[in-house]
C-alpha cells in the first residue's frame, strides 16, 4: 500500500529567499507525524505547500502515488488532505452551525455527529457567531470542519497556541483518536504534547531536516530539544 504523504527534495522559496532545502519525508495511513522547529524554521511553509498554497521551486510531493505538486488548494482537499492553519480564523460573522454548513456543502458531508462527539462544547455554540468564540472553541471549529469528508490526512499548524491547559489536553485525546482514521502531521512547538502522541517527529532547522525521530526511547522532550 502506497504511503498517504511522500515528500522528496522539496526546495520552496518565496520569491528570491528560499525557505526549504532537499525536504524528505515519509507519513504513513493513520500516522501521527509532528514537525517540530524553532518560528522561522520553515515549517508552516512545509504544510502550505503541501497544502497546494504555495509551489516548489523543485522536488515531489504525492499521495498514493498522486502527485499533489501543481494542484490548486481546492484540488488537494477534495483528494482528502485538509489543511487546518495557525491563524485559527474562522468565519467571524457566520455561526458555528453556518461555518459546519460550509464545510459539509464542500464535502457533502453533513454527519456532525462525529464532530460533536469529538467537541461536545460545539453542540451548545451552535447558534453563536464565530467571532465571539474563545481560541480554543475556535480551534474546535476549525478541526471540526476540516474532519467533514473523513480526509485521510489532516496538516494541523500549531494548533495549541495562546490555549488552556485543558483545551490542550482534551486536543490530545482528540488528535490520538482522529489518528484511529486520518494520519496527522502537526506542527507544534509543545515538545511534551508532541512527544506524547507522535509515532515520528522530523526536526527543522533552517529550512532543512536535522533530524527524523522514529523510535519510541528518542521521542522525549529532551532529545528534540537538542535540535531546535
Amino acid at each position: 500500500m502506497s504511503a498517504t504523504l511522500v515528500v522528496k527534495d522539496l526546495m520552496v522559496s518565496y520569491g528570491e529567499s528560499k525557505v526549504l532545502f532537499d525536504i524528505a519525508l515519509t507519513v504513513d495511513a493513520c500516522q501521527v507525524v509532528a514537525c517540530v522547529g524553532r518560528n522561522g524554521a520553515g515549517k508552516t511553509t512545509l504544510l502550505k505547500t503541501i497544502a497546494g498554497f504555495l509551489k516548489p521551486i523543485s522536488g515531489s510531493v504525492t499521495s498514493n502515488d498522486m502527485s499533489l505538486v501543481g494542484r490548486a488548494s481546492y484540488d488537494v482537499a477534495r483528494m482528502g488532505i485538509k489543511y487546518v492553519p495557525q491563524d485559527k480564523k474562522v468565519f467571524s460573522d457566520l455561526t458555528v452551525r453556518e461555518n459546519l454548513e460550509l464545510g459539509s456543502y464542500a464535502t457533502h458531508d453533513y454527519d456532525w455527529q462525529r464532530v460533536t462527539s469529538y467537541f461536545p462544547k460545539l453542540t451548545t455554540l451552535m447558534d453563536r457567531k464565530a467571532g465571539y468564540l474563545s481560541g480554543g472553541e475556535r480551534q474546535m471549529l476549525m478541526i471540526g470542519r476540516a474532519i467533514l469528508g473523513s480526509p485521510k490526512l489532516l496538516l494541523i499548524d500549531e494548533p495549541t497556541e495562546g490555549l488552556a491547559p485543558s483545551i490542550v489536553t482534551q486536543l490530545k485525546e482528540v488528535f490520538r483518536e482522529l489518528s484511529r482514521k486520518t494520519a496527522l502531521v502537526i506542527v507544534e512547538q509543545n515538545l511534551p504534547l508532541v512527544c506524547a502522541i507522535a509515532e515520528k517527529v522530523y526536526a527543522i532547522k533552517d529550512g532543512r531536516i536535522v533530524a527524523e525521530l522514529t523510535d519510541r526511547d528518542a521521542i522525549k522532550p529532551a532529545v528534540c530539544e537538542r535540535y531546535l
